[in-house]
């Protein structure tokens, strides 16, 4: 009999998030499933690993039947740990999420739900991040579980190529809403931040992060952005090679400096 896919799930919004529930629910009817997730939230932690202080990890209560364990480091230290010293054998899938927010655009630099995806895609494995746009603690999967369904028994068939992986963001409406998917590219786009200043009860300063999403190309119909807009599942083939290849050539001349 032909062995079932093993699929390694993980997060960024921490074990206990009802978006990883939701994931461990649709994997489960492809293959065994393992989960390895942060044991708090790790949100915007980007592809940071842990370096400086130790990673502890605990057996967790199963989801849904999968085996599951607690990490205390950062999500790319979860796929690192699962895969080099948790799991029974390399995964044939890593996914990631169900994530509580968006992740297109310019946001798969920071995702910590994307990060863990793109570390499934540099050790050679097929990896997809889903996000559902809806940043609720009591957010509704329903929908969202239908298309990453079909995301993953898509990939299980066809097979992906080597490092890259699937940013797939899901809108928030219901299921009879949703237009289908849109495979596209990543819109340009960047936040505009601001540090919003307060007072602690001392008189000291203290700031938290906010801002705005802006779309340097709304009115372009091939990106995430667009797409989501317009009620479709994007879906957005993304690498880990950052070279700026229409570059190379500009620069070409740079090396003769050398001499």
């Amino acid at each position: 009999m032909k062995e079932k896919p093993l699929i390694l799930i993980t997060n960024d919004d921490g074990i206990h998030a009802t978006g990883i529930v939701a994931l461990v629910e649709v994997a489960l009817q492809f293959g065994d499933v393992f989960v390895v997730a942060p044991d708090k939230p790790q949100s915007g932690m980007g592809h940071a690993i842990t370096i400086n202080s130790t990673i502890r990890v605990h057996k967790s209560m199963a989801h849904n039947g999968a085996v599951a364990w607690s990490c205390s480091g950062t999500p790319v230290d979860c796929v690192k740990m699962a895969i080099i010293k948790l799991l029974p054998r390399r995964p044939d899938l890593c996914l990631s999420g169900i994530n509580h927010g968006a992740n297109h655009s310019i946001n798969i630099i920071y995702s910590g739900t994307m990060s863990a995806a793109m570390e499934g895609a540099i050790e050679g494995i097929p990896s997809i991040g889903f996000s559902l746009l809806n940043y609720s603690i009591d957010a509704d999967f329903t929908a969202a579980k239908v298309y990453c369904s079909k995301v993953i028994a898509y990939t299980l068939e066809h097979g992906m190529e080597k490092g890259v992986c699937l940013n797939v963001n899901i809108p928030n409406l219901e299921l009879d809403q949703l237009m289908g998917i849109k495979v596209c590219r990543q819109a340009r786009g960047t936040w505009e931040e601001a540090l919003d200043e307060r007072k602690d009860p001392s008189g000291s300063s203290y700031y938290w992060l906010t801002g705005k999403f802006k779309s340097f190309e709304p009115e372009a119909e091939d990106t995430d952005v667009y797409a989501l807009d317009k009620g479709f599942v994007s879906v957005v083939p993304s690498q880990f090679d950052m070279t700026a290849h229409q570059s190379l050539l500009k620069f070409e001349k740079l090396s003769s400096t050398n001499s």
